[in-house]
């Protein structure tokens, strides 16, 4: 059995709930992490969304790629179905990332927004993302936990976003 890479972009960068061989720091073209998918499970709930990440087209994400083991591969897939395809919000396709250290190109299994599913928020504007982060609640906790545990696993790997901090400051001060 071949090893699978998957890429990581949000939550699966600080927890990935999955057992891995290596984790590279890595890049994924054609895509970026935007705050564009309506929640209604685990940081939401249909009646009150919240806001997750998602890969929408244009630009290049940097991420986080993990090495599953052959043996484990199958067992990973089917755990990540089960995690991040509650709704079925994301398509899971392969698509070539660049392993930052050694320049290397694997092929890694993405998720990606469907832009033509109900729950793709599209752009939103700086006030909606705020609202919804700050409200939002569902299975997997406090929709505010999100973006502050993807921002700070972020600022570890080196990774300064000026957009996701002013967004980070704007939900802190609506908490208060």
């Amino acid at each position: 059995m071949q090893d699978l890479w998957v890429f990581g972009y949000g939550s699966l960068m600080w927890r990935p709930g999955f057992d891995f061989v290596e984790r590279r720091d890595a890049r994924l073209y054609g895509y970026h992490r935007e705050f564009c998918v309506f929640s209604h499970v685990h940081r939401g709930t249909p009646e009150k969304p919240g806001l997750v990440f998602g890969l929408d087209r244009g630009g290049a994400c940097r991420g986080a790629a993990f090495r599953v083991a052959g043996e484990k591969a199958a067992e990973v897939y089917a755990y990540l179905q089960e995690r991040e395809q509650v709704t079925s919000v994301y398509l899971d396709v392969m698509r070539p990332v660049r392993l930052l250290e050694t320049g290397e190109k694997v092929t890694a299994l993405c998720f990606i927004v469907d832009r033509a599913h109900l729950q793709y928020a599209g752009k939103l504007s700086f006030d909606d993302q705020v609202r919804l982060i700050a409200e939002g609640k569902g299975q997997s906790g406090a929709n505010p936990d999100y973006l502050f545990g993807t921002l700070t696993h972020l600022r570890e790997i080196g990774i300064k976003d000026a957009r996701l901090e002013a967004l980070w400051h704007a939900v802190l001060q609506r908490l208060s």
